[in-house]
């Protein structure tokens, strides 16, 4: 077997600002978690004009659109734009943001199981990097009842799937095969590895 070969290493870049593009909570909670403290910036880019054959082109493509929109008027900065949404039975469902909607999808979820695709896009000065990270999420088969809750509790209609597992929708999923950090909206190993593919280590970005 031939050997791998080692990854060209890139020279060493210091980075003095890191932007997250997304209003997502979920997604800054998790950065800082992991050690850092980005600033947010909204890149309010129409979604619409994407159009995608697949979960993973969709959300590299929206990942990168809000990416880029942030980093022209931050040239200086470290950028990382994210979207995420869920693949079950054949269709890419984002946010519900209606509860009728959350409802039927709910219906159809429980007990079955879906892949939560993450885009990510992160920009260094001219420098980009675009990954993609996919978690299988298994639910659980909770009741109407249970469902109607979790439906008025407002939670589940501005997340992509409408669930969570990080807030009350985590007792709703079983089992997940996967980065977890992704199924909230960043994958953490993933960033790591792009922010080294830009010469930047992971470590330095530490607040």
């Amino acid at each position: 077997m031939t050997p791998a070969r080692p990854r060209p290493v890139r020279e060493t870049v210091r980075v003095t600002r890191f932007v997250l593009a997304s209003a997502s909570p979920a997604r800054l909670t998790t950065l800082r978690t992991a050690g850092l403290d980005p600033e947010v910036v909204v890149s309010g880019v129409d979604e619409s004009q994407i159009v995608a054959e697949s979960a993973p082109e969709l959300v590299d493509a929206l990942a990168t659109l809000k990416c880029r929109a942030v980093a022209t008027d931050h040239p200086d900065a470290l950028v990382l734009g994210c979207d995420s949404v869920l693949e079950f039975d054949g269709r890419v469902l984002g946010k519900p943001h209606e509860p009728e909607i959350a409802r039927e999808r709910w219906y159809a979820m429980r007990g079955n199981v879906g892949v939560l695709h993450t885009g990510h896009c992160l920009r260094l000065g001219d420098d980009e990097v675009v990954r993609h990270a996919a978690t299988r999420v298994h639910f659980a088969h909770v009741s109407d009842a249970e469902i109607d809750a979790y439906i008025a509790s407002g939670e589940p209609l501005a997340v992509a799937g409408a669930f969570t597992i990080d807030g009350l929708g985590a007792a709703f999923v079983t089992r997940i095969e996967g980065d977890h950090h992704n199924v909230v909206g960043v994958s953490v190993p993933v960033l790591r590895e792009m922010a080294r593919d830009l010469g930047v280590e992971w470590t330095s970005l530490w607040r």
